[in-house]
């Protein structure tokens, strides 16, 4: 591949940079001197450099203590720049990492899975090649916060509160809902939100769901949990409706064990019921999990709760392995597409396919289509492209407090029916 020439002008505001030591892996004497001369533009300190991986790791042994940053080419002689960056995870020698390839982006994108998957990795981003100034900036800049000597570490488990404080927190009414939109993306309206629960811990300040939720799940406490986030998000609609917001419908999860209870299902009716609210204002969203856990008992309820007039939305569709064959077998009204074939759609092959036929499958089946995890303008015209109905993620907006919602609506009216329009 032709290597563009560099730049001729310098960075000026990168002096976070200087004295950081680096290496460049690549089999190319005439790539990796374009790369090192990125890196200098850049003001980065010792630069080292290496041919492949088996050289790299070389290198690395005799540094005193991990660099800052190796950035390495995929596709090389010897050791290869995957098992590069397994050596580099296991044996801690970077603090940071970026990996370059002018192969098939696919490539790319398992490193980027990798990442995901395991944070211990260090990995500010991926690039193709040729490698722009601009970019290589851009994913630097990610690594500022972290400082020159404190190495990404796997984030520790969270806390989980026990039976006994959760009991206590839903007496002394702890638990609320926070509510992220969802908008419609041809025309940028507000069609929903989702209620996301957070625990306002009066010690901890605010929790997400993932310091309790796993607490709850399997356990009786889950049924009085979930009908008191009901009950506060029924009086929410009530106050939106009486303050003259235009219809919204609110989506709810429903735990695995709640949607299997007979039992449940009649008590959750009853209380809306008695609200005054419309079935068709609320939304229920179930997993794959959920639904195969007790298969005929949660097929049996969905019906009910369809016959009354509800929403079912299946929750992060893609991620289980029956997925399609749930969908097809079971009442839903909203397919509900799972971040991870969302973010990063409009730069992977895989994601955007994968998107596409999800897409696809709730359009011919006549459901409506919600992609979560929408936090760029590239997947938001994506998504609009391929005729998905309804966006949430932090692009839009984050969750937030319902009395925030009006003001939300009104200060962003003009911004989300930009994007639509793409103006």
């Amino acid at each position: 591949m032709n290597t563009p020439p560099l730049p001729d002008t310098t960075v000026a505001d990168a002096p976070s940079w200087a004295g950081r030591r680096v290496l460049v892996v690549e089999d190319s004497v005439v790539q990796r001197g374009y790369l090192v001369g990125l890196l200098r533009q850049l003001n980065f300190g010792e630069i080292l450099e290496a041919g492949d991986g088996n050289e790299a790791m070389q290198v690395l042994e005799r540094q005193p203590s991990p660099l800052y940053l190796v950035l390495t080419d995929l596709e090389m002689p010897g050791m290869d720049g995957i098992e590069l960056t397994c050596q580099l995870r296991e044996r801690r020698l970077t603090e940071n990492l970026i990996v370059v390839s002018a192969r098939d982006p696919r490539l790319l994108e398992i490193i980027e899975n990798m990442a995901c998957e395991d944070t211990s990795m260090g990995l500010l981003g991926t690039l193709l090649k040729p490698v722009q100034l601009d970019s290589l900036t851009q994913l630097l800049c990610k690594a500022g916060d972290r400082g020159s000597d404190c190495a990404p570490l796997v984030p520790p488990p969270l806390p989980q509160a026990s039976l006994e404080e959760l009991a206590q927190a839903l007496t002394r009414k702890e638990f609320v809902p926070y509510f992220q939109p969802k908008v419609a993306m041809q025309t940028g309206h507000l069609k929903g939100v989702e209620a996301l629960v957070r625990w306002n811990h009066p010690e901890r300040g605010l929790l997400a769901p993932a310091h309790f939720i796993d607490t709850l799940e399997g356990h009786p406490l889950m049924a009085d949990f979930t009908i008191d986030m009901v009950q506060q998000v029924l009086e929410r609609i009530l106050d939106w409706q009486s303050h003259g917001l235009p219809p919204l419908t609110v989506s709810v999860n429903l735990s695995a064990d709640n949607l299997a209870d007979r039992s449940f299902i009649d008590r959750l009716i009853a209380q809306i019921s008695a609200s005054g609210v419309k079935p068709a204002s609320l939304v229920w969203e179930v997993t794959e999990t959920s639904v195969m856990r007790q298969l005929s008992q949660a097929l049996t309820n969905m019906g009910r709760l369809r016959l009354m007039g509800f929403g079912l939305a299946m929750d992060d569709f893609g991620i289980g392995y029956s997925s399609m064959q749930q969908f097809a077998r079971c009442p839903f009204t909203e397919l509900k597409i799972d971040r991870a074939f969302v973010n990063g759609a409009a730069q992977w092959p895989n994601r955007h396919m994968v998107l596409k036929s999800a897409l696809d499958l709730g359009q011919s089946l006549g459901v409506a289509t919600v992609a979560e995890g929408v936090e760029t303008v590239e997947d938001w015209k994506l998504l609009r492209d391929l005729g998905c109905d309804m966006a949430q993620g932090y692009l839009l907006a984050k969750p937030m407090p319902a009395e925030d919602l009006v003001g939300w609506i009104r200060q962003d009216r003009r911004r989300l029916r930009a994007l639509a329009g793409d103006e």
